[in-house]
């Protein structure tokens, strides 16, 4: 795995940890804190967007053996920070909503008007609150999802290493069994050269022993 590459991702991970923080409305905001709020949600974009291109560029130099990994974890940071976007324009018009309906609710208030709009408020606020959690929810699973693909992935490139190891130890056996097969061949011609050896030498020592018989017989 590129060092680079995962300097760049924890950095990019704390962002997304400040930004999903930051877009979970705490209540309402006005003035300088929804200025200063907004700025830092809009910087915090701006280098996670400049992360992930520098992720992209790291992760095309990488070899080929890794460089499917660190792409799909990258595909999976982009959803990321496409689902942060949305989360962040979420924020900045249920901001408005939510200070319009409380002015509302003060005026009502001060008017006596009947419980039904306070109740209208308490229900967009869970509703909030559920899409919130829904939306964490979806990235937890979204990072799950992940971690198991690049589990897989490092699962196949491991067998694949294994299969390549057994690829080249069967070579070395079908060498090893060519060569052997060599040298049984030759000692196998040399033992039939020994044997005519032996046999020429055996009939010639019986030719010699009958001569010598013959003439001392025959004379």
């Amino acid at each position: 795995m590129s060092q680079v590459f995962e300097g760049y991702e924890r950095r990019y991970c704390e962002i997304s940890a400040n930004l999903s923080r930051f877009c979970t409305p705490a209540g309402v905001l006005d003035g300088e804190q929804k200025k200063q709020k907004l700025s830092e949600i809009a910087g915090g974009l701006d280098e996670a967007d400049v992360l992930l291109r520098k992720m992209d560029l790291e992760a095309r130099r990488v070899p080929a053996g890794i460089k499917a990994t660190l792409l799909a974890k990258l595909r999976g940071y982009k959803n990321d920070l496409g689902n942060l976007k949305t989360e962040t324009k979420r924020f900045q018009s249920t901001n408005v909503t939510a200070r319009d309906e409380l002015l509302e609710m003060g005026r009502s208030d001060s008017m006596q008007v009947s419980s039904d709009q306070r109740a209208r408020l308490m229900m967009s606020t869970e509703r909030l609150e559920k899409s919130t959690d829904r939306v964490k929810e979806s990235r937890r699973t979204m990072f799950e999802t992940e971690e198991i693909g690049v589990s897989i992935l490092q699962d196949l490139h491991q067998q694949r290493q294994s299969l390549l190891h057994a690829n080249t130890t069967l070579h070395g056996v079908d060498d090893n069994i060519g060569r052997s097969k060599k040298v049984l061949s030759e000692m196998a011609r040399r033992m039939n050269r020994n044997k005519w050896i032996l046999g020429c030498i055996v009939l010639a020592l019986i030719l010699a022993i009958t001569l010598i018989l013959y003439f001392k017989l025959a004379h």
